[in-house]
């Protein structure tokens, strides 16, 4: 049965909690600072799709240059803050740590890049302006972490930069898309008007294009315009039972989590998640602090082939989520129009497909859990009707420098890559900025 308010308010804010404590004093952060080896040529850094200069932020750290520390980051990575708290750093920057191949824990960058940064945010240091004279005007679609990078680099330069944002706060899947035990909408919402405090950039919140305002208009006002309008469009299973009550998609059920009190948001006895991607970890895990009783992932390949982390999974585990491997949805069951049960597929691993890994193929055998709710996570569709409708396309130029086949109109983020890290994000909104400014300036 599905409910609500199960859980008393203590019980939400300890589920709810940071699970990455930071550095609570300065001895602490430098005693692992002074840990580093300051790698020529470091492999963190190679790692880092922003290319952060770890080595030297951590010197500037172990030298207590703390402002120094936090102007490397953002030099680098504007939303060093939030990508501190939510990066998977396990398969970037720590985990290319040669401390790894020492068999030694590698260095904690990520929570050293939490300790400088953090000040940075509390004390508004600002480190870069916007210059008074602007020449051109860019429109910037969405203010995620693509759009907000973007329109960041663009302000510094001298854009006078106008974002349009269909949601009523900035941030993008930051502050709705993630786990609120990884950062809190309070922190995304101060980490983007930290952003904004460059000047040069003016924000409309509830404008969506394609409804409130078209790409023909931002053409004819705008010397350009990026798109940073992300993905949405959650994949469905099509298959039958799929629009019974209490089947969900894990976009809208964090939304959910992200923008209303957490004893309102419904959640059942007995969940199953659909998928093993990060954000159907951050689903699952979710669902068992909301109060479930017991949380069954299911993924229709084998752990070797899961696409969350290792850090990841093992979280869910300790959150006490079960994990069926090598099943697929069949379909689902109800009663009065309410999910009752998931009827399962077991699967064995064929021949690797375009991913590399083995694809999965249906025994003909199956298996029936009860469940009073599932949870969709197998992945995201970009806003192929709306991009379609306005004429834009991308092609291989628009992954390498963020232009499309419509001139003066450029893409990156999620929308062009299908959804990756916040920091690969960043990195597209600095490279379509530098090709906005070559394309504006020459």
């Amino acid at each position: 049965m599905i409910h609500t308010h199960r859980l008393n308010e203590a019980e939400y804010t300890q589920n709810f909690a940071d699970i990455h404590p930071p550095f609570e004093t300065h001895e602490g952060a430098s005693i692992e600072a002074n840990r580093c080896l300051f790698c020529y040529d470091a492999p963190c850094t190679k790692s880092c799709p922003t290319s952060i200069d770890v080595p030297k932020f951590i010197k500037q750290i172990a030298t207590e240059n703390i402002k120094g520390a936090a102007k490397t980051i953002f030099d680098s990575n504007i939303m060093g803050a939030g990508c501190s708290r939510v990066c998977p750093v396990e398969k970037l920057c720590e985990g290319a740590c040669v401390y790894n191949l020492l068999h030694e824990s590698p260095i904690a960058i990520a929570r050293l890049q939490r300790y400088a940064t953090a000040p940075a945010l509390e004390n508004n240091w600002q480190f870069y302006s916007s210059p008074s004279e602007k020449s051109k005007k860019v429109a910037v679609v969405g203010a995620g972490p693509a759009g907000l990078a973007c329109a960041h680099a663009l302000a510094q330069k001298g854009v006078a930069v106008s974002i349009f944002e269909k949601e009523p706060k900035g941030g993008g899947l930051m502050t709705y898309g993630v786990a609120g035990y990884k950062v809190t909408p309070e922190f995304c919402e101060e980490e983007v008007q930290w952003i904004l405090g460059v000047g040069g950039i003016d924000i409309q919140y509830g404008v969506e294009l394609g409804k409130d305002v078209q790409l023909a208009d931002l053409q004819a006002q705008y010397d350009a315009v990026f798109l940073a309008i992300g993905v949405g469009v959650a994949r469905p299973l099509q298959i039958e039972g799929e629009a019974l009550d209490g089947v969900v998609n894990a976009i809208s059920f964090i939304y959910d989590i992200r923008t209303k009190d957490l004893a309102a948001i419904p959640v059942g006895d007995a969940v199953a998640v659909i998928g093993m991607g990060m954000t159907a970890i951050d689903a699952a895990t979710q669902a068992k602090r909301l109060g479930a009783k017991k949380v069954t992932m299911i993924y229709r390949r084998t752990e070797n082939e899961k696409p969350c982390t290792d850090a990841e999974l093992d979280l869910a585990r300790l959150d006490g989520c079960e994990i069926i491997w090598l099943a697929a949805p069949h379909h689902i069951n109800g009663q009065d129009g309410k999910v009752t049960e998931i009827v399962c597929s077991e699967m064995v691993l064929g021949e690797p497909d375009a991913s590399g890994r083995r694809s999965p193929v249906d025994t003909g055998h199956t298996f029936t859990l009860p469940v009073d709710m599932v949870i969709k996570a197998t992945g995201q569709l970009p806003y192929r009707n709306l991009l379609s409708e306005v004429g834009v396309q991308f092609s291989n130029e628009t992954h390498d420098s963020g232009s499309t086949n419509l001139k003066g109109v450029f893409a990156g983020g999620d929308c062009v890559n299908g959804g990756k890290e916040v920091v690969d994000a960043v990195q597209a909104g600095k490279v379509a900025a530098a090709s906005i400014c070559d394309y504006l300036f020459g």
